[in-house]
């Protein structure tokens, strides 16, 4: 099982290695260019072991490397500051999130487009803060004393994760929600009135795209669970599956489990009303349909 940083290291390295290829250099050739020994570069292509900003700097430089995105992304990968404050934001909460966590913020944070499928409850993307913290409140149940610091805290990471939604440009989401989504009563019918209102909004946006997977579409390959795709601007081999379990994730990035994954999304897409259908599907529920 893979966990996110060590999915992005080797993505690092096999796009480094396509530049460096592209630029007409062998391995040895490089690392003369950089001052560094062949097998550092082997090291750092393969994923082997982890790169600093600066050493991907280097070798961008060295490989003629000009375009900003590419670099901004490159740099974001190995953990630059230089990719800007909206990468790092959460590293404030470094005490209150698990690794998974933080895998998962600094993938979405980096991405420039985001399909998901939900069976169970709204995108985090989505949520009210009335809903986020009954999600919240919930998925610490078996804690003998809810730590209500530490729930503030994890709804308030929630709620700026959503920022995403408004950056420029902004992260593109594609999402397609199980009617027992909007039909589960999270936190009472006041905060789940406001949730489905909330919806509403979100759908209007350019960048969002929602549809609803209605109990009458039957069987689908969808219930074996939820899942996240996350795509990457410049470079389409960095897109990473994510699976959630019960006690970790599951990163996914070999390109046979990335088309399988992007298959069964387009199938629910076809199994799912409209994005305007789903609109009035989701309103109606609202109004006790």
């Amino acid at each position: 099982m893979q966990n996110g940083p060590a999915v992005r290291r080797r993505k690092l390295g096999a796009e480094l290695r396509t530049l460096r290829t592209g630029a007409g250099l062998t391995s040895g050739e490089a690392a003369r260019l950089v001052g560094w020994h062949q097998s550092k570069v082997s090291r750092i292509e393969t994923g082997a072991s982890g790169v600093k900003p600066s050493d991907v700097r280097l070798l961008l430089d060295a490989y003629g490397v000009r375009d900003a995105q590419l670099r901004e992304l490159l740099l974001a990968l190995a953990g630059s500051s230089a990719a800007g404050g909206r990468h790092r934001w959460w590293h404030a909460y470094r005490g209150v999130l698990p690794p998974t966590y933080r895998d998962f913020i600094s993938l979405e944070s980096q991405a420039c487009a985001m399909r998901t499928l939900e069976t169970s409850v709204v995108p985090g993307l989505l949520q009210t803060p009335e809903y986020a913290r009954a999600v919240t409140r919930a998925a610490m149940e078996g804690v003998a004393d809810v730590d209500e610091e530490r729930l503030d805290a994890l709804v308030e990471v929630r709620l700026a994760r959503q920022d995403v939604l408004r950056s420029d440009p902004p992260l593109a989401l594609n999402a397609v929600l199980d009617e027992a989504v909007l039909r589960r009563e999270v936190g009472g019918p006041e905060v789940m009135a406001r949730q489905l209102e909330r919806l509403l909004e979100a759908a209007r946006l350019p960048q969002v795209r929602l549809q609803v997977l209605p109990f009458t579409a039957g069987a689908h390959i969808g219930l074996t669970g939820p899942f996240v795709i996350f795509s990457f601007p410049s470079i389409s081999d960095l897109d990473v599956v994510v699976v959630d379990q019960l006690t970790s994730s599951l990163y996914l990035e070999r390109k046979g489990d990335l088309k399988a994954y992007s298959e069964a999304f387009n199938a629910l897409q076809k199994h799912a009303l409209s994005p305007g259908d789903s609109l009035d599907y989701i309103a109606g529920i609202g109004h006790g349909a």
